[in-house]
């Protein structure tokens, strides 16, 4: 799993969030490299496969 909170666009694009200790936002990073691209995407369809359907969601 990354470790790192980030945004995928269109599997072509990949903006990595990096965050300090206290939570402010130190810096992003926009790539395309293809390592990083499939990691995050595998890791977003693992993930996606485990949550809770909105459907059946409640507070």
């Amino acid at each position: 799993m990354p470790g790192n909170d980030f945004w995928l666009f269109d599997g072509t694009l990949l903006r990595v969030h990096h965050f300090a200790g206290d939570g402010s936002l130190v810096k992003d990073e926009l790539t395309d490299d293809a390592k990083a691209l499939k990691l995050c995407a595998s890791a977003f369809e693992e993930i996606w496969k485990r949550a809770t359907p909105h459907d059946r969601y409640s507070v």
